[in-house]
């Protein structure tokens, strides 16, 4: 029994994006430790006998310190062998994956990473927005809502200056900061969109523009987990005509 650690990407919350090398890591587990944003039927593929233990944190819930989901790494590969880290999306994009791996380095344990299908992307995309489109956007940026500071990402600041297509992670508590700074720039008429639980069974989209997506959102009940798009692709939303007519009608 060798210690071993494999961080998997869960993909988005479709439980069929996971990829292939993900689901064999599973099938190979002696503990598997999951998250929130993992979908929890992945771990039927884990054998029936390996240790599955929930090590979620979310924002404003009580959860374990990612110090201490170190240590169980560490300690379960030591004493049972394998632990698979099952993390939503890429367990490198905001996951705080590459912590873990340096950490069960410095105890010797052999790591490896399967990437994951990130929520950035394929979130939008279950949405019907690509992130990127000949003619309307030619790149796009990826962003933390918060910083560990607790503060909005410098970044930010940036974006809201670029024609790129703006994706934020983690970013409803800050919705109306995020807002209001592209208001200030100008830009308080770019089509925005909010996806709460993207490509699960219960996915929400709330579709507007900057400057009044925060009521919509409100109004709609969608919360976090979400992610924030901001930028023209949104507009080829296939109802975001349709809805920015419907609020501009309840409006007046």
């Amino acid at each position: 029994m060798k210690p071993m650690l494999t961080l998997v990407g869960a993909g988005p919350g479709d439980g069929e994006l996971i990829t292939l090398k993900g689901i064999r890591a599973l099938r190979q587990a002696d503990v598997v430790l999951y998250d929130d944003l993992a979908n929890h039927t992945l771990l039927e593929f884990a054998p029936e006998q390996a240790l599955k233990i929930y090590v979620g944190k979310r924002a404003g819930k009580a959860s374990f310190t990612q110090e201490e989901i170190n240590e169980l790494i560490v300690r379960f590969a030591q004493e049972h062998g394998h632990v698979v880290r099952l993390k939503g999306g890429d367990p490198y994009v905001f996951g705080r994956g590459f912590e873990e791996y340096e950490y069960a380095r410095q105890f010797g344990i052999r790591c490896e990473v399967v990437p994951g299908v990130s929520s950035s992307i394929a979130v939008p995309a279950s949405q019907g927005i690509p992130v990127t489109s000949r003619g309307v956007s030619e790149s796009f940026w990826v962003i933390t809502g918060t910083t560990r500071k607790g503060e909005l990402s410098d970044d930010l600041h940036l974006a809201v200056q670029s024609k790129a297509t703006v994706i934020v992670l983690m970013g409803m508590s800050k919705i109306n900061e995020i807002c209001t700074l592209f208001c200030e720039a100008g830009r308080g008429h770019l089509p925005m969109a909010i996806v709460q639980n993207g490509t699960r069974a219960d996915e929400q989209c709330v579709l507007g523009q900057v400057w009044n997506i925060p009521q919509l959102a409100a109004e709609q009940g969608v919360g976090a987990p979400a992610v924030l798009i901001i930028g023209e692709v949104v507009a080829l939303h296939p109802s975001y005509l349709a809805e920015c007519m419907r609020n501009f009608s309840m409006a007046y």
